[in-house]
């Protein structure tokens, strides 16, 4: 088995409805591929519909057999998470 690249995903300080589509975009692509990292730490506001889009790039991933995780999570988006009861779709990725 060849070991894939870990593909490294940013996300924005600010992830609304008008972002979502990039980030969709890159994630399949990451998924598809290999492993995937997202460099989480410059969130500063986040939507439900993309916690939501984490949850099924995540589970995406799992599917394909490779490692999804969420580095650094920055404060704004554990909160997010925290208010919207999702901690156990994320404890599995959270990194840092």
């Amino acid at each position: 088995m060849v070991n894939k690249a870990k593909k490294s995903v940013a996300l924005p300080a600010i992830i609304d409805l008008d972002s979502l589509d990039g980030i969709r975009d890159g994630l399949l692509d990451a998924v598809e591929e290999g492993p995937v990292s997202i460099a989480a730490g410059a969130v500063e506001r986040v939507s439900t519909n993309a916690l939501f889009m984490l949850i099924s790039a995540a589970e995406t991933a799992r599917r394909n057999h490779f490692e999804f995780a969420i580095e650094q999570p920055s404060a704004a988006l554990t909160t997010a998470i925290e208010r919207l009861g999702l901690g156990v779709q994320f404890s599995g990725m959270m990194r840092g």
